[in-house]
């Protein structure tokens, strides 16, 4: 095969027709034991709006533990100060411990408390909608919800405590220690199974706030994805998307859905880019504290993850060069498809779980190359299997030659011209949050 037939499936190791078999049969064993998932608009009747007892009593309320206001003050020592763990747009958290003696047959374990602040940014919708899909929902990478406290003007959450924290503290907290290349690339593919398996269900959920703060860690580094307040039912039947009102986080948000309100899969494909540059640089996504011109992350480093010679200045120097030269290629790349600025050329999840999942095994097999298969890609317009039919959608991108890796540095070289347009859109460091 020659480099110019090469394309971003060629990486993917198991599209062959044998693993493609085996994916068929693991995804009809997956339909056979699916149920139909409640949906959003299973609630959402504002002529008749859900109530508490509705809700208790409901399919969803059945799986969940309806906890009491006083019991949940019990479990946080009356929301003590030294149980508290952090603060964001739904509200505070809390460290908590609940047992048997707090309801029969409930397992003995460490929980976090969640308060929605009703004068937040947040409010009973995103309460309820993080019930609706926690309640149903359940996957090793998404975060466990045990149950819930509706009473009065009262909403809490009640979920498995992770004693990690969020990627956001591992990554950036004043007191964390390096995570090393391996790690980083075991939260990337937990955070990336976690998407995937929303993305690709019968009824598909969009996340739609998919960043550091909201991956938890557990004590084995694994990452579950949390805080489903702004989650979306994908479209339906032949819609392509869906409409909704901007809610999301700037330096993570993608461009077409800031600029146009159109939801998709492919909005959730960017923000994951977003994350996983993190994940390479060590740096933050929006961060208006660096020089002019580089505040926003993706605009300033998604032109050198291109190419394979300038990958090493954007790694983490945290790091120390304590990472497989071919693996961080590779991971850069997967950043740049999912980092487009037009949602068609980016990969689907499933495509890069399959890569990320091959780049961890080759890892653990060796500690200084990746096999040659996996940075060998032509990038054309944006994505070079689609580049004819995606012409009018996937703009290509840089008015300049890409020089890429030579024989001497353990890769191929060629170059390839390809002009640049870009979607014009602004960012601040402030939540993309707009209230009704």
């Amino acid at each position: 095969m020659t480099l110019e037939k090469l394309s971003w499936k060629s990486i993917i190791p198991c599209c062959s027709m044998v693993d493609g078999k085996v994916a068929r049969s693991k995804k009809q064993a997956r339909k056979q034991v699916s149920f139909q998932r409640l949906t959003l608009l299973d609630f959402d009747d504002p002529s008749s709006p859900l109530s508490a007892d509705e809700l208790s009593n409901s399919f969803i309320g059945s799986r969940l533990i309806n906890f009491t206001f006083t019991d949940l003050r019990e479990v946080t020592h009356h929301f003590s100060s030294a149980n508290f763990l952090g603060e964001g747009g739904f509200g505070r958290v809390y460290k908590g411990f609940v047992d048997e003696k707090l309801r029969p047959g409930l397992k003995s374990q460490v929980v976090a408390v969640k308060i929605l602040d009703t004068d937040g940014l947040q409010g009973h919708k995103e309460w309820l909608t993080e019930i609706i899909f926690l309640g149903q929902l359940r996957h090793p990478h998404l975060v466990k919800l045990i149950g819930y406290c509706w009473e009065d003007s009262n909403r809490l959450l009640v979920y498995e405590f992770l004693p990690r924290g969020s990627l956001e503290n591992q990554l950036f907290g004043k007191f964390s220690i390096t995570l090393s290349w391996s790690t980083r690339m075991k939260i990337a593919l937990g955070a990336a199974k976690g998407l995937a398996f929303l993305h690709e269900g019968d009824k598909p959920v969009i996340y739609r706030d998919f960043k550091a703060s909201n991956i938890l860690i557990d004590s084995d580094y694994s990452a579950k994805l949390s805080d489903f307040g702004l989650a979306k039912d994908g479209p339906k039947g032949d819609d392509t998307h869906v409409s909704t009102r901007i809610m999301g986080t700037h330096g993570y948000a993608a461009p077409e859905y800031i600029m146009t309100g159109h939801l998709t899969t492919m909005s959730d494909v960017y923000s994951f880019g977003a994350v996983l540059l993190e994940l390479l640089t060590g740096k933050r996504s929006l961060d208006k504290s660096r020089r002019e011109g580089k505040h926003n992350l993706v605009e300033w480093l998604r032109p050198y993850l291109r190419d394979p010679k300038r990958v090493a200045d954007v790694m983490d120097r945290r790091l120390e060069g304590e990472y497989p030269i071919k693996g961080a290629q590779t991971a850069a790349l997967v950043a740049f498809k999912c980092l487009s600025h037009y949602p068609k050329p980016r990969p689907t999840m499933d495509d890069v779980v399959k890569i990320l999942k091959t780049l961890q095994e080759e890892n653990n097999g060796t500690d200084s190359s990746i096999s040659d298969p996996m940075t060998t890609v032509t990038l054309n317009s944006e994505f070079s299997s689609g580049s004819e039919k995606n012409k009018d959608v996937a703009a290509p991108e840089m008015n300049r030659n890409d020089k890429f890796l030579n024989e001497e540095n353990q890769g191929y070289g060629w170059r390839h011209r390809i002009n640049r347009q870009r979607m014009v859109v602004s960012y601040s460091d402030t939540a993309l949050y707009r209230r009704d």
